[in-house]
């Protein structure tokens, strides 16, 4: 038995000794390779000093084999955890070099709050090799940014005790860092725009000289007239130098004007910076007039390289975000879709079931397609207000096309919830799976169906349930359910409150995301939502309101994982028991079979009632003669044979206790996770 125990855990270890002129890369650069000659799917990189614990990878590995992300990052700030092992000072400067990524990548960054952690776990499909340029040792960043739109999770731990060695921590490592960061953000193009504005710092100075000190012109004039020889000096070089490679959407004269008028404006940064270091400091002109010059370097750049220089190429092309839903239905968006995350791919096989599309709609294009509509079903909502507001066309032929107005680019939240998420209901009722308006948890692949009415409280009855009772979770709002009892996973982030965080014991949120749910809360909550039904009752543009409320304050939307940190997921399970959750009143009560289906049906029309969905709602489930919605009961009817149905009514919202009692969970302890393998593919039902 040992002989076999020992066969059994034999590993095949490679090692690489690189040259010393192979290493000039640094670590970033020997993880990097590591990475290429792995084999495996997933590749977990940690420190061999013990100060990141092995322990903690098998935990990783089951959140990654959970399914819904490509990077698993043990961080040293999220949660509870909040900190790390160091002395005040490197904790600081741990702290302020996290932040300044993040200030920079913010898009990239989103959500991860330790990007510079040397302990994580990557899918090695999902590392963009031939974008790499690792240095130092910050490879997690590189990956991350390079990369893009990768899917993350989190996982707490501490440091541990450094016992031998000494930190790879030094001021030159320090530089290396900034100099990651200014190559990761702006590329080789930052040293050159610097260079040339060093060139033009010395035209500006000389003509500062000659126009203040020769020709006796106030200080103030002087910075302003000087200012117009550096800028056309500048000009020159840039465009020639440091961009004479870009392919640019705009002409030079163009280019030049807005060059110009950057310069220019920071005068007004420039002006009153040197009032007062000459006349406040006593500080000789021309060098007060050099360090506002450097102070305001930067942000020209940013502005310059962002805006004025802007690449035709890079904005063209526009990202294509591609979803499968369990072998069902797939969708392919011009738009990230946050909710879809879990299901999201990098290739789709054949066409996509729906297309989201953003556009302009005008008049022309109406026309168009109505004389088109022999050919294809089609409809269309416009609120009236042009570019800035809400509007989307609909149209079926070898698929859904949804072609949505260009503000909702920055409300993909609505544009999911009020557009995609109604089509892909009755898209999934045609392949004989109902999209249900309910929450479902299980235990030993029993499942259990929790529905209410929106705001009802269910999401926080999910969450205690889950952080107090042995359960795995499928879905929070909807789940998919076939005819023949199985349920499926449909697992959207999580719409939270400041409430509901209170209600679990360890949630993984930042103080900034803490803070900011005081304020998410009151404008995604059940009153925030009543005026907006309110004001679609008055024939206001209900819709391109919802989408700029969204666009400012964004609701507050969060994985599960997050919440309530360890949580068991499961991807399918056999439906066992149907539990609708009310408020008023006390008690319990047993549903008959056609009772369970008619609330269930009718929960699930209620999450949809706000604006356009009253409009298109008959185009999307009745047309060529079928209507779905008989078929939707027919499957949830199928599917609640035989199950018990229960009505729970509370005063006290409780019901995160009585479901667990009803259902004989077993309560949950700390650090116990429930292993819980990838999510299977779905079947078709036999015909």
């Amino acid at each position: 038995v040992i002989e076999l125990e020992r066969e059994r855990r034999v590993r095949r270890i490679t090692l690489v000794h690189r040259t010393a002129r192979a290493r000039g890369d640094g670590l970033a650069g020997a993880v990097a390779h590591g990475l290429r000659l792995a084999t495996a799917e997933w590749v977990c990189v940690l420190d061999a000093d013990l100060q990141h614990p092995p322990g903690l990878v098998p935990r990783m590995l089951e959140r990654a084999e959970a399914g819904g992300v490509d990077v698993v990052v043990a961080s040293r700030y999220c949660g509870s955890n909040g900190g790390t092992e160091f002395h005040r000072g490197r904790s600081l400067l741990s702290r302020v070099s996290t932040n300044a990524a993040k200030i920079l990548f913010r898009r990239s960054l989103r959500g991860v709050t330790d990007p510079m952690s040397g302990f994580f776990l990557v899918r090695r499909s999902a590392v963009p090799f031939e974008r790499l340029r690792p240095r130092g040792f910050k490879i997690l960043l590189e990956i991350l940014v390079r990369a893009r739109n990768l899917r993350v999770a989190e996982v707490p731990f501490r440091f541990g005790t450094r016992h031998a060695g000494e930190s790879k921590a030094s001021l030159a490592e320090g530089i290396h860092y900034l100099w990651q960061l200014s190559l990761l953000r702006f590329g080789g193009n930052l040293g050159r725009f610097l260079l040339v504005g060093l060139s033009g710092l010395a035209v500006n100075s000389a003509a500062f000289v000659l126009l203040n000190e020769f020709a006796h012109v106030n200080y103030l004039v002087a910075a302003v007239l000087s200012t117009q020889f550096s800028t056309t000096w500048n000009f020159i070089f840039v465009e020639r130098w440091v961009y004479g490679h870009r392919g640019l959407k705009t002409g030079a004269f163009s280019r030049f004007w807005k060059f110009a008028v950057v310069n220019n404006l920071s005068l007004l940064l420039r002006g009153p910076a040197m009032v007062v270091l000459v006349s406040y400091l006593g500080m000789e002109p021309v060098l007060a007039n050099v360090i506002a010059l450097g102070a305001i370097a930067l942000l020209r750049f940013g502005i310059a390289d962002a805006v004025i220089w802007a690449s035709a190429d890079t904005e063209s092309k526009s990202r294509v975000f591609r979803y499968r839903i369990h072998d069902l239905v797939s969708v392919e968006s011009d738009v990230a879709l946050r909710e879809l995350v879990p299901f999201r791919v990098d290739e789709l096989l054949g066409e996509p079931t729906i297309r989201v599309r953003l556009g302009r709609l005008n008049r022309d294009q109406s026309d168009l397609v109505t004389m088109l509509s022999s050919l294809v079903r089609h409809i269309r909502y416009d609120e009236g207000l042009g570019r800035l507001g809400f509007a989307v066309d609909i149209s079926f032929g070898k698929h859904v096309d949804i072609v949505a107005a260009p503000m909702l680019k920055h409300s993909p939240h609505v544009l999911y919830t009020n557009v995609v998420e109604p089509t892909l209901r009755w898209c999934f009722v045609e392949r004989g799976y109902a999209l249900a308006h309910a929450a479902c948890i299980s235990a030993g692949g029993r499942a259990t169906l929790i529905t209410a009415k929106t705001d009802t409280g269910k999401t926080t009855t999910i969450l205690k349930a889950l952080d107090g009772y042995q359960a795995a979770f499928l879905s929070d709002d909807l789940t998919l359910v076939r005819a023949d009892g199985e349920v499926f996973t449909y697992p959207k982030p999580l719409t939270i409150s400041k409430h509901t965080v209170a209600a679990v014991k360890a949630p993984l949120l930042t103080a900034r995301e803490r803070l900011g749910l005081v304020f998410q809360s009151r404008v995604h909550s059940r009153s925030g939502r009543r005026l907006g039904q309110l004001i679609a009752q008055f024939g206001l543009p209900a819709a391109t309101i919802n989408a700029m409320v969204q666009w400012i304050v964004p609701p507050p939307k969060y994985g599960v994982e997050r919440l309530v940190p360890g949580v068991s997921l499961a991807s399918q399970a056999r439906l066992d028991r149907f539990v609708v959750i009310e408020r008023g009143g006390l008690g319990e009560q047993t549903l008959d079979h056609d009772e369970a289906v008619s609330v269930l049906v009718a929960n699930s029309d209620d999450a949809y009632s706000f604006p356009p969905y009253p409009a298109i709602e008959h185009f999307l489930h009745s047309g060529n003669g079928r209507d779905l919605r008989t078929v939707e009961r027919q499957i949830v009817d199928a599917a609640l044979v035989g199950v018990p149905a229960h009505v729970l009514r509370s005063e006290t919202m409780d019901w995160w206790q009585r479901i667990p009692d009803l259902i004989g969970l077993s309560e949950r302890h700390e650090g116990q996770f429930d292993p819980v393998g990838p999510a299977e593919p779905v079947a078709e039902p036999a015909a």
